[in-house]
């Protein structure tokens, strides 16, 4: 007999009968895994853990947004190495200490019907920052700061810490500690696992000409800088589960002349596909300080779009969807397959079930929270 949580974790991924224009909340099923609606929380770092462990602030963030409603939570960007923090206050999965904190994390978003995922990363030459709401500003090696590592020695802006380049044994080595994170990360019970290879970090920065200025067989041509994001890849989903989606989200744009494009990013897609990846998560930009990004409402969505129709994968539209008929329609006219929210969730945990009320269906409140649904007596 299941247990209570796990009985109100199935009533609660249970899809409910949709009218015919509620793409945003039709069930969608990855391998062993279904979300019960497209909508997905994007990773959103918080910069709020010590020593990498997840702490109350993250129980009460994601545990808040699960009984919003979402089809799955992806936790925020997950250091595979401390060197590979954004800032000292990242999330991590390095060592197996961190695996319980995450566990308990997992279980209360898969309690409250959502799928946990989680985004494995690495900073790379933007590494060893201060938190944004503090300045943001690069903290040298010292008592909190430390090296950034990179493909090249150049840094990612003026003031920052020139990275040194990382040697191909270290290279192998992020590799290697992407993959045991992986097993981590299974070990804490998330579902889906997310490879971050966008917005300027580590992968990204081999992938882009315009950082990556090797010259053996990880930069220069093509083949040579997507073979990191490959070599993760594979490696991770020897780890991972067959039975489990793996998702990569990619910068299908530098936003800069000369720099990582989308026909790459298609091209990139490709090969992930056959390499095993479910879901290209689609955003852009972040590998060089004067990027030129033209911002407008759903401004990403073209990208989810080509990749999703040239590279025959399912992928994710982020950027500036805000609002529900936006949202439904991206789905509806097949450009993606789910749509991530960002900073719309920082405003409203409970985004869609406002949305679920606002496209007229029935949306999966919790219980607890009845007695506040509009119309309720």
């Amino acid at each position: 007999m299941d247990s209570p949580e796990e009985a109100m974790s199935a009533a609660a991924r249970r899809p409910t009968a949709l009218p015919a224009s509620a793409s945003l909340f039709e069930p969608l099923t990855l391998r062993s895994v279904t979300l019960r609606n497209r909508i997905v929380l994007a990773p959103m770092c918080q910069y709020s853990a010590e020593d990498g462990m997840a702490g109350e602030w993250h129980f009460v963030h994601y545990g808040s947004r699960a009984a919003g409603g979402l089809g799955a939570l992806i936790v925020e960007a997950t250091a595979v190495l401390p060197e590979g923090r954004i800032t000292p206050f990242d999330l991590g999965l390095w060592k197996d200490e961190q695996v319980a904190p995450l566990a308990g994390l997992a279980a209360f978003i898969a309690s409250r019907g959502a799928v946990p995922a989680v985004q494995l990363a690495h900073a790379g030459r933007k590494a060893s920052t201060g938190r944004p709401w503090q300045g943001g500003d690069p903290i040298p090696p010292g008592d909190l700061g430390w090296q950034p590592l990179g493909p090249s020695s150049e840094p990612f802006a003026s003031g920052h810490t020139a990275p040194r380049p990382l040697r191909e044994s270290e290279i192998l080595d992020v590799v290697a500690a992407f993959r045991a994170a992986a097993r981590r990360a299974r070990r804490a019970g998330f579902e889906i696992l997310e490879i971050h290879a966008a917005h300027g970090y580590l992968i990204h920065q081999f992938l882009s000409p315009l950082v990556n200025k090797r010259s053996d067989r990880w930069g220069g041509p093509f083949a040579n800088r997507t073979r990191l994001a490959l070599e993760v890849v594979r490696a991770v989903r020897a780890e991972w589960p067959d039975d489990l989606p793996l998702w990569v989200r990619v910068s299908a744009t530098d936003w800069a002349a000369g720099g990582w494009d989308v026909p790459e990013a298609v091209q990139l897609a490709t090969m992930l596909r056959d390499a095993g990846v479910d879901l290209v998560d689609s955003s852009s930009a972040g590998a060089v300080p004067y990027q030129k990004v033209a911002f407008a409402p759903g401004f990403q969505v073209p990208f989810a779009a080509r990749i999703r129709r040239e590279a025959g994968v399912r992928t994710g539209a982020v950027g500036l969807i805000t609002d529900p008929t936006q949202a439904d329609a991206i789905l509806r006219e097949g450009k993606a397959d789910v749509v991530l929210l960002g900073r719309v969730e920082l405003r409203d945990p409970y985004w869609p079930l406002h949305a679920a009320l606002a496209l007229g269906i029935e949306g999966p409140w919790p219980g607890q929270y009845l007695r506040g649904k509009p119309g309720a007596a």
